[in-house]
This record gives structure tokens, sequence and C-alpha cells, in this order.
């Protein structure tokens, strides 16, 4: 359990990071994501990219993990309306995929909070 403990950090910035890549180089992924009434989608696009690539940069570094850890919340939460949206105007991604996305957020913003030390500890996995 110290072992994920140790490696979640690292983990976390990995999903971040893989996402915030991916919103540079295949931006048109995320078209769906953005509601029509927003002006200049690809601009979101590109900038929560980048918002997602400082994020798992920060929570890299241990002095900045926990700061990091609690933009990396927000983010999660500032960007959920638009998987709301996808659900609802899917357009070229199948419902059901649009759909299965929205309750992948909630573990995502807790493992979120938790590094960022916003959570009760459980104390689940801790040695007696």
């Amino acid at each position: 359990m110290d072992r994920l403990r140790t490696a979640s950090p690292y983990l976390l910035a990995a999903v971040l990071g893989g996402s915030g890549l991916l919103h540079l180089v295949v931006p048109g992924v995320f078209d769906a994501l953005i509601p029509s009434f927003l002006p200049a989608p690809r601009a979101w696009i590109y900038g929560s990219g980048l918002i997602e690539l400082a994020c798992a940069a920060a929570v890299v570094v241990p002095t900045t993990r926990r700061r990091g850890a609690l933009a990396s919340a927000v983010l999660l939460v500032a960007v959920f309306p638009g998987n709301v949206w996808m659900a609802v105007e899917p357009g070229e991604v199948p419902r059901w995929v649009a759909v299965l996305r929205l309750p992948l957020q909630v573990p995502l913003v807790l493992w979120a909070l938790s590094l960022a030390g916003k959570l009760p500890s459980t104390g689940w996995g801790r040695r007696r």
C-alpha cells in the first residue's frame, strides 16, 4: 500500500499529462465537449490542455503537490459541464461513451482532493 501511496501523485500526473497532450496533439477528439454557444472552441481545447499539463507538473513536484492537486480537482469540476454537454449532444461520439464518461470524473476529483489533503483520512491501508 505504501508503494501505491508513493506512486499516486505520479499516476495522477500521468493521467493529467496524457490528457493534456491529447488536447494539444489531437484536439478534434475534444470538439464534442465544447458547447456550440462558446466562441473559439479550439482555444478552449488548447487552453484546457495547457492547464492540465500545468496541473500535472505541479502534482509531480513535492513542494507544489497539494496546490497542484487542488487545482487539478478544480479543473476536473470546471470541465464537467463539457462532459454533460457531450452526453446531451454527443455529435460523432457514441452516446453510451459520452454517458459513461460522466461518473468517471468523480473518482478523479476525489483522487486529486486526497492528494491535496482535503479529504479526511480513513486510515485505509495504514500499517498497525
